[in-house]
């Protein structure tokens, strides 16, 4: 899918990045040092050398010591469902119990493959496009770059591509930690050579990623200057002109890169901006031309789990898993894939098999959309200690965002999408305002304007939630949204316009949502 960091997981989701100080040093953040500012190959020296092999000898011990990561993440999920007894003291155990576990198993995933396997997927010598970075070969292939930098540590293009590659494991497993390590490589390939459009696109990657999307255009703008044709900065580019909100520049920017660099990148991305645009046809005729010219498994994957997701936004569910299926058949493993098979499973009714799928992901990557979509799923179904376990589910929500957070990344769009609902409220406001004032998306509207009214604060969301609505976005959480705040400040017809939109387009938006716009609804035509 496209990395909708936030506008879009997420991924996506929107889903899918601030830079903040530095961490305490924790399991995999002794990536080598980048060489002082300034100095080139010429000032490189022998001892330069000898201390990049010795910080990859390092990384390549803390691999080694991260077996196991599936049995930690579990040890996570048991010691949530302990935790109800000593509650004021739960937040802090899951985010220590967390950072191990995600700390724990980012590279060793991979380790029982054939070390040589994934160095395709890693290549220096090209950008590499999402649906190479989802193979479950990246770890392999993080490994053959250590290994080969190990005995070639002048070598530029590699550190880059280690670097972009920490930024897709950061992304796709859920650990922050790799953001530090990631900085560090793409400093150390700078250093080698100041100006290469690799390192600085791995930069762009890298803002998007930790959600410095004014970064990320910058970085992105820096490598184009020095190669136009740069896949990863064309892409990221369009990546932060969507999360700024500034759409009319990222379909030019979409119509550029599709010019330069035709290619399946390109087009899920530029489908997505169709789509936040209201035009639906295109965005599925684009992505149904790039699923037929996909060949390798990652990209079938990678394109089916976009149409997917779009599907599924319009409440084609028999459609949605139709084409799960052949993402997953494609790639058993892909995460978007499997969540979003739990996400249109329930809306069809089949809230068994998508409490099961959601408990696999979880149980594998602890990460926000799914423990959110999984803690609803449990009160929904409101079974004996369905609400302990909800509740559960909500605090990994926040122990993720404080690791996140601890990586350089800013999680206020998250903190506040979670915590409106099922959290502290008063922080979802401040979370949403700061968050807005860093970008005007519709994702931001959204968030601010329903943060807003769970603090009773209905005037003034309902601007917030026109503008959410207002590019064309078919998105029923935003019109249920919308009809909820339009209810709270009197005008009932406006709501029940827009409460009837949302279930009409995807009556299955949301186990919980759902059964309160339809609640909604019917209040307000028994009142008519």
């Amino acid at each position: 899918m496209p990395p909708r960091t936030t506008d879009s997981t997420p991924e996506r989701p929107d889903d899918d990045h601030a830079p903040s100080t530095a961490p305490e040093p924790c399991a995999g953040d002794d990536a080598p040092a980048p060489p002082p500012a300034g100095e080139g190959e010429a000032g490189e020296t022998a001892d330069a050398d000898a201390e990049g092999e010795e910080a990859e000898g390092k990384e390549a011990e803390e691999d080694k010591a991260e077996a196991g990561s599936g049995q930690r993440v579990v040890a996570v999920r048991r010691a949530a469902d302990g935790g109800r007894r000593w509650r004021a003291v739960h937040l802090t155990g899951c985010a220590v119990l967390l950072a191990v576990a995600v700390t724990g198993g980012a590279i060793a995933v991979g380790g029982g493959q054939d070390r040589g396997a994934g160095v395709d997927a890693v290549s220096a010598a090209g950008a590499l496009s999402p649906g190479d970075l989802a193979r479950g070969d990246l770890d392999a292939g993080i490994a053959s770059l250590q290994q080969h930098l190990r005995t070639q540590p002048r070598d530029f293009g590699s550190w880059a591509t280690l670097g972009v590659a920490y930024v897709e494991q950061a992304r796709t497993k859920g650990d922050p930690s790799r953001y530090p390590q990631a900085q560090r490589a793409l400093k150390r390939s700078l250093g080698l050579k100041p100006g290469n459009d690799q390192a600085l696109a791995g930069q762009a990657a890298l803002a998007a990623a930790r959600h410095d999307f004014p970064g990320a255009l910058a970085h992105a703008d820096r490598a184009l200057k020095q190669n136009p044709y740069n896949e990863r900065a064309l892409c990221t580019r369009i990546d932060a002109l969507v999360e700024l909100g500034r759409y009319d520049d990222a379909a030019k920017a979409a119509d550029t890169a599709d010019d330069r660099r035709p290619g399946i990148p390109v087009f899920t991305r530029y489908a997505y901006v169709r789509e936040l645009r209201g035009d639906v046809r295109t965005a599925r005729e684009v992505l149904e031309r790039a699923l037929n010219s996909a060949h390798a498994p990652a990209d079938v994957a990678y394109v089916a789990t976009a149409l997917g997701q779009l599907a599924w936004n319009q409440g084609e569910y028999k459609t949605a898993l139709d084409h799960y299926a052949r993402a997953l058949a494609a790639d058993d493993a892909y995460l978007p894939a499997l969540e979003g098979r739990a996400r249109a499973q329930v809306a069809s009714g089949d809230r068994k098999a998508a409490v099961r799928g959601l408990e696999q992901v979880v149980a594998r990557f602890p990460l926000p959309g799914p423990l959110v979509a999984l803690g609803e799923l449990y009160e929904d179904r409101g079974a004996d200690g369905d609400r302990a376990k909800a509740g559960d589910q909500y605090a990994l929500v926040d122990a993720w965002t404080a690791l996140a957070r601890a990586g350089g990344a800013n999680t206020d769009l998250e903190t506040a999408l979670a915590a409106a609902d099922h959290g502290d409220k008063k922080e979802a406001l401040r979370a949403a305002r700061a968050e807005w004032d860093r970008r005007h998306s519709v994702h931001t509207a959204d968030a601010l304007a329903w943060a807003l009214h769970v603090n009773g604060r209905d005037e003034e969301a309902l601007p917030y939630a026109r503008r959410a609505t207002a590019t064309g976005y078919r998105n029923a959480v935003f019109l249920y949204h919308r009809g909820v705040i339009e209810r709270a400040t009197g005008d009932k017809r406006e709501a029940r316009a827009h409460l009837k939109a949302a279930l009409d387009l995807n009556p299955g938006f949301s186990p919980l949502g759902a059964r309160e716009a339809r609640t909604a609804l019917e209040d307000l035509e028994g009142n008519r």
